[in-house]
């Protein structure tokens, strides 16, 4: 991959925090902010793809709908091509039309139940990239084509098709859109492990032909490791490290990164106990309740995310060296 250092990402978040009122039960019916997202800032270049993963709860799919234009931050700013979004009513969604397009768990809920695949496709050449009705649908059959959905398959509704058939025409929905950066979110978690290599392999060679930029978001770190070239762990709302996949993974310098591979490979030394309530976070780092690096400091101060010394890498952990030498 070409070096993105200076090119300007195709989206950009920075300090991105999403929450959303909590109301508790009693007489006096008090209101609490849970905080699912804080201070995230992610980037994502044309044609590379970025990894985000964390625990179910981590706030991923939060951030997720702010980065596609789903939902307004409370917070921070959102950029496509270096230009920040502006959140008016409309303006938030011309801005984000056809830029960046979101795949989501449940492909049936996402689809119209009354159009047909090639239909649902067409639609989308048709009024996002501007062709004629009769280019629409000959670019729309050739897309399914190359998302495995050919001949008949493309003239059924989605009631008639399989999961990975469904989430294959939703991919393909979303490619026909020509975007910049395109969001998947546990876009494979619910389908067989063969019917996931055949999605996957469809998005992409669709990536590589068109070269928009991937968020793949997942909780599986096998198929993120398969999937991406650069990875973003989340832990309760915030990023606490960030590197190439093979490195993050294979060398992690935050314990909590170092739980999630050792659990993906059932490996001792996974992540103790449950994590802590959004609602009511500890004090300063967020992990080290569960961390075996914790020391009296951790419980003082939240470490912020930065650089180490090795190329491509940050880490919201203070100690990270006592974790590459073992502890």
């Amino acid at each position: 991959m070409e070096d993105l250092g200076r090119a300007i990402p195709a989206l950009e978040t920075r300090d991105i925090e999403v929450r959303y009122p909590v109301f508790l039960g009693g007489a006096l019916g008090r209101r609490v902010w849970l905080r699912a997202a804080r201070g995230v800032s992610l980037r994502a270049h044309a044609g590379e793809r970025v990894g985000l993963v964390g625990e179910s709860g981590c706030g991923k799919s939060s951030f997720a709908r702010v980065a596609a234009g789903l939902e307004r931050p409370a917070s921070g700013e959102v950029l496509i091509d270096g230009r920040p979004v502006e959140w008016g009513p409309r303006r938030a969604a011309r801005a984000f039309r056809g830029l960046v397009q979101m795949v989501f768990q449940d492909p049936y809920a996402s689809l119209n139940p009354r159009m047909t695949a090639l239909d649902a496709v067409a639609e989308a050449f048709q009024y996002r990239v501007g062709l004629d009705r009769a280019s629409a649908r000959t670019e729309a059959l050739a897309l399914l084509d190359e998302m495995g959905i050919e001949g008949e398959l493309a003239r059924r509704y989605p009631v008639s098709l399989s999961g990975g058939q469904r989430q294959r025409v939703a991919i393909a929905r979303a490619v026909a859109c020509r975007p910049r950066v395109l969001i998947a979110d546990e876009a494979v978690s619910a389908l067989d492990v063969s019917v996931q290599a055949q999605t996957l392999n469809a998005l992409e060679r669709a990536r590589q032909r068109l070269g928009f930029g991937l968020v793949f978001i997942s909780h599986d770190i096998s198929v993120v490791r398969h999937v991406a070239d650069r990875l973003v762990v989340m832990y309760l709302g915030r990023i606490v490290e960030e590197g190439p996949v093979e490195a993050v993974l294979d060398t992690p310098l935050h314990p909590y990164t170092a739980a999630l591979a050792a659990s993906a490979r059932w490996e001792a030394g996974g992540t103790r106990g449950e994590p802590p309530s959004p609602l009511s976070p500890p004090p300063g780092c967020p992990y080290h309740p569960r961390c075996p690096l914790a020391r009296g400091s951790c419980a003082e101060r939240e470490p912020d995310l930065e650089a180490t010394d090795e190329a491509g890498r940050r880490t919201a952990c203070p100690y990270w060296r006592d974790l590459r030498e073992g502890g």
